[in-house]
């Protein structure tokens, strides 16, 4: 088992990094009035962790005892019937799932299921009619119609359904929908937090941490902890006993990005444009967030840019990554942008060099 689940919290008692908001939500659960809630928050923050202890303060160790399901659905919209076919996880008393997996047909994935999880309530152990959980991640990725729908089923069926909404961005998500929800916002874990909880690791593992070593870590995580606890296996894998200045291997679709990059800096032409493709291509077929590839690609392009040239490239990186938001084929958009560098970039060194 990968340390990021081995040593994962499993009870709200446990959380130490969002101890406050921890014991805040203990305190909601045990009034027996929890609301709808939307997690938002940077990658590695912490949200699947909260959430998984919430739901076992809510209904104990049952929580736990999750089985995959590959759900399909036959839904009438209008005049013609569509068939959705979704992974979810389920428990007796919760549903997770991704609705934005089903692209611009998440608005009926969002409806069908919340009205399937109302009639089939569950009676809880005193006999009375509980509530059943339904968790969406990423809901910042839902269309605006699926928002919509989403709305007016949480007050629909706000009795015998509780929402838990998860997303990196709670910008994304309609004011409507955020409205009807408790808003709880986990920052990205500090240094020191990450740093601790590396320690506390090594501890359990009985490895001997070089001085300094937890720290180099924990600042090339950028502040998400399960990338830093993810490293320091790989580290330990790598190498072990660990050496005060033992290399800390970057990802390697991150190292595949700053080979792109290089190839963009090297050679401005139809053809190299058609090879950058095909590598892009490959990192959103191996699920790279198209987002995250751009935020990446135009942070490698940064560091090899002169100062002049900065400005307008991140202009036209925030221009694709909208254009990107609106549109369905990411590819287009990121092929787009490498166009409008290689174009921008080509012309730079013709004026400066001739």
């Amino acid at each position: 088992m990968l340390w990021v689940d081995k040593y994962r919290p499993r009870v709200l008692d446990k959380i130490t990094v969002h101890e406050e908001i921890a014991q805040n939500l203990k305190k909601l659960v045990s009034e027996q009035d929890c609301p709808h809630l939307l997690f938002y928050g940077p990658p590695g923050s912490g949200k699947k962790t909260m959430v998984m202890a919430l739901l076992k303060e809510m209904f104990g160790a049952s929580a736990e005892k999750v089985k995959l399901e590959q759900k399909a659905w036959k839904i009438a919209a209008g005049t013609r019937n569509i068939e959705l076919e979704l992974a979810m996880l389920a428990s007796t008393h919760h549903v997770e799932l991704n609705p934005s997996d089903a692209g611009f047909q998440d608005r009926y994935i969002v409806q069908e299921i919340i009205k399937e999880m109302a009639k089939n309530r569950p009676i809880d152990s005193k006999g009375k009619k509980g509530f059943k959980v339904l968790v969406l991640n990423e809901v910042d990725k839902l269309s605006k119609e699926a928002q919509h729908s989403l709305r007016r089923t949480m007050e629909k069926y706000s009795s015998s359904c509780r929402l838990i909404l998860c997303c990196n961005s709670s910008s994304r998500v309609t004011e409507a929908v955020r409205s009807r929800c408790l808003n709880v916002r986990l920052n990205a874990p500090s240094a020191e937090q990450i740093i601790e909880v590396l320690e506390l690791i090594a501890k359990k593992e009985s490895l001997q941490l070089p001085p300094g070593f937890a720290a180099r870590l924990a600042a090339q995580s950028n502040r998400s902890l399960r990338r830093a606890i993810l490293a320091f296996e790989t580290c330990r894998v790598q190498q072990y006993p660990f050496t005060v200045n033992q290399a800390i291997p970057p990802l390697d679709w991150e190292q595949y990005v700053s080979e792109i990059c290089s190839d963009i800096m090297k050679e401005q032409s139809p053809k190299r444009l058609f090879q950058v493709r095909g590598k892009i291509y490959e990192l959103l077929v191996n699920c790279i967030p198209p987002e995250i590839i751009l935020k990446k690609l135009l942070s490698e392009l940064l560091k090899k840019l002169d100062s002049e040239l900065k400005h307008e490239v991140c202009h036209w990186a925030a221009y694709y990554e909208h254009r990107m938001r609106l549109g369905q084929k990411a590819i287009f958009h990121i092929e787009a942008f490498v166009a409008k560098f290689m174009s921008i970039y080509k012309a730079f060194l013709i004026a400066t060099f001739g």
